[in-house]
């Protein structure tokens, strides 16, 4: 017995003993990594920036944590358009850095627009006499896109490019629906108002299918001059190439040959190319800049001058946050009002750009936003810049801007307003025999009550077509006041209709095509200031509020990727529906999305 004490004891002093030390090497390794996030990064003489295009690059990225270097996802972390185009820009300006090297073509875009304006970035970058070459061992095609900016692009021999043309297909569940026994009830304003129809509908209506239409044809029709031009073959000949891309891309020789690309090789052949551009012996080392080395590289620009502030509004727009597994982030009513008037007090900040990125939402959020930004407007000059998305509620919240900025490939407009209500009643009491009784002190007091569970229901969806009407009323208002049109103007261009900036620019929607650089330097000259520097709003989240939130959101995530592996494509669908527990009953929301791969 004593000797089993004895060995007991002796292991958990050991156990003791390891527990200690690990904690030890881990607080010296946590030290270290904190360390080495914070060192100035050196950039060499003969440098390239190795710009990794994997994973999905969204509007801004949180700060990432010490982490995610010893995990080699530090350029992971920081996949954010902001930080992608803020590095372009820094490599432009840096003398040791000779060129761009893009490696890998498995990116997803959250929008056309997204993709655009990282091109337009590396387009910006050759303009300043650098070069820019692309490596993948295969190509999504809004990764080829970006990619065919390049002087010259290469493929795997075994590689394949993604080139099909612009479109898809939306899912419609009302059939589902019918076999359970469930009914949406729809009240909308906005013939093209179409968010409805997956629940309301077996197909696609004509008008949805106009507006589709017309905003792929006109997105597409870009990314083909853009492509055409940088590959020096017209647009006919590359639209020709998507409609026989299944019968003509037999092998990867078939790509050179309708000159896609440049050159078929392994990865160890690229090395060659970029020492070459660098002029430097093939026993020499590449040296190399990563896009977290350039996110932390600090500009030689010094804070001079008066103050810009430039507030990110991006995501969906909601009265709360939205909770559990496959939530993302978005434009929460409450809180963005409340940094809204903190920039209205802040008398350092001279003008405010908004830079917006989002589908809508909440239409009683989106209102609450609007006000803010007209009281905004009051007290100094706001000047708005749409990124992927201003629709809808989006382009609610831009209405009321001294000046409106979009990217030409901007999905915008959307002006509508639309509610949607289950009916239960033939689910809950003609198949699992629920009744329902009670009283009432007036006629309507059980409202709610039957429209979701009465067949009889009537006069209450009359009564929500009258709160939707009495929405769109105030969105066309809104839409005039801001843009100095009348309600009938409006009304002619509005109706839920979709519009691609390209197209929204001569019904007066926006005001010029530009970059969010344009944007801040129209904020100064409305200022009447000459010297200036900006701060973006609201600040990232810090790498330990982001590892606290990664610990809290560990379950959620494990529930997000289970369900994503069990469900397929039926995930999308499923998510939406969970979505719209928690969202306002008034949605002024883009009927659909259109990531890109």
């Amino acid at each position: 017995m004593k000797e089993f004490f004895k060995y007991t004891l002796a292991t958990i002093c050991g156990i003791v003993i390891l527990c200690i030390l690990a904690g030890i090497m881990f607080m010296i390794s946590f030290a270290g990594m904190i360390a080495s996030g914070s060192a100035k990064t050196d950039i060499k003489s003969n440098s390239v920036f190795v710009l990794k295009m994997d994973g999905t690059v969204s509007e801004r990225a949180e700060e990432g944590t010490p982490f995610d270097e010893l995990l080699g996802q530090a350029d992971m972390s920081a996949m954010g358009l902001d930080d992608i185009i803020s590095a372009i820009g820094k490599a432009k300006e840096n003398e040791d850095i000779k060129g761009i090297y893009i490696e890998g073509g498995a990116t997803a875009f959250d929008s056309p627009a997204t993709a655009q304006q990282l091109r337009d970035a590396l387009q910006d970058f050759k303009e300043s006499g650098k070069w820019v070459i692309a490596y993948a061992d295969q190509y999504l095609q809004g990764s080829y896109y970006v990619a065919s900016v390049a002087d010259s692009i290469f493929l795997n021999k075994t590689g394949m490019i993604d080139f099909k043309g612009m479109g898809g297909k939306g899912y419609y569940l009302t059939g589902l629906y019918e076999k359970i026994g469930v009914k949406y009830q729809c009240t909308r304003v906005g013939k093209y108002k179409s968010a409805v129809e997956s629940v309301t509908r077996k197909d696609m209506s004509e008008n949805d299918r106009e507006q589709r239409m017309a905003m792929y044809q006109g997105i597409w029709q870009y990314w083909l001059k853009d492509m055409a031009k940088s590959r020096q073959v017209s647009a006919e000949q590359l639209n020709q190439l998507a409609d026989d891309s299944i019968m003509v891309f037999a092998s990867t020789d078939d790509y050179k040959a309708a000159r896609l690309i440049d050159g078929i090789m392994y990865p160890d052949a690229i090395k060659k190319v970029i020492k070459n551009k660098l002029g430097i012996a093939d026993d020499e080392d590449i040296n190399q800049v990563t896009l977290s080395e350039m996110i932390d590289l600090k500009s030689d620009k010094k804070d001079e001058g008066e103050k810009i502030a430039v507030y990110y509004a991006y995501g969906e727009i909601v009265d709360e946050p939205l909770s559990g597994f496959a939530s993302e982030h978005a434009i929460v009513g409450s809180e963005t009002v409340a940094d809204l008037q903190k920039l209205a007090k802040d008398e350092k900040v001279k003008a405010v750009v908004m830079r917006v990125n989002s589908p809508g939402g909440s239409a009683v959020a989106s209102e609450q936003i609007w006000h803010a930004i007209k009281q905004l407007k009051e007290k100094k000059p706001v000047v708005v810049s749409m990124g992927g998305y201003a629709a809808s509620g989006g382009y609610m919240i831009s209405a009321p801007a001294s000046y409106i900025f979009a990217e030409p490939t901007t999905v915008t407009g959307s002006i509508g307003i639309f509610g949607l209500i289950p009916n239960l009643s033939e689910l809950v009491t003609d198949k699992l025999g629920v009744t329902w009784d009670g009283v009432q002190t007036n006629k309507h007091s059980d409202y709610e009550t039957n429209l979701v569970f009465s067949k009889d229901n009537e006069k209450e969806l009359q009564y929500m077509q009258t709160y939707v009407d009495r929405g769109y009323d105030t969105f066309l208002g809104i839409v005039a006041d801001g843009r100095g049109m009348t309600k009938e103007q409006v009304h002619e261009i509005a109706q839920g209709r979709v519009w691609i900036a390209g197209d929204a620019l001569p019904i007066k929607l926006v005001d010029e095509l530009g970059s969010l650089d344009d944007a801040v330097k129209k904020a100064a000259a409305l200022a009447n200031v000459d010297e200036y520097y900006t701060e973006t709003f609201p600040g990232k989240t810090s790498w330990f509020e982001s590892l606290l939130k990664a610990t809290e959101d560990s379950k959620d995530s494990y529930l997000d990727e289970q369900m994503r592996q069990t469900l397929g494509e039926m995930y999308e669908p499923f998510i939406e529906l969970r979505k719209d527990r928690q969202r306002n009953r008034l949605q002024a929301r883009l009927p659909f999305e259109t990531t890109i791969r």
